[in-house]
């Protein structure tokens, strides 16, 4: 059975910072680039931040500067540290493997509330 499982969110101030965390089973994380992907009420999923195999990061022009996405493949495990947090930033958070999402599915989710 495939699972990603998410945690780390909660309720912070603007201009505060948060550490994500996603533990994956069930499939072989090492070989699979990853996402962290966000929806805010009312809105479509937007991705935040990606990584590949190789450990070469990639972060939407909304986060920039803020966002750092990291893994472990050891743990099968994928990071998103959030600083200088926003309002805006708020939403609920997922990992994701982007090219076998149809397999894993998407996981419960974290949620982020800015305010």
């Amino acid at each position: 059975d495939v699972q990603l499982v998410e945690s780390g969110g909660g309720l912070v101030q603007p201009g505060g910072s948060l550490r994500l965390s996603c533990v994956a089973s069930g499939f072989t994380f090492s070989t699979y680039a990853m996402s962290w992907v966000r929806q805010a009420p009312g809105k479509g999923r937007e991705g935040v931040a990606a990584i590949d195999t190789d450990g070469t990061p990639t972060t939407a022009d909304s986060v920039k500067g803020r966002f750092t996405v990291s893994r472990d493949n050891a743990n099968d495990a994928l990071y998103l540290q959030m600083n200088s947090l926003k309002p805006e930033d708020t939403a609920m958070y997922y990992c994701a493997a982007p090219s076998a999402l149809v397999t894993t599915g998407w996981g419960q989710g974290t949620q982020v509330t800015v305010s």
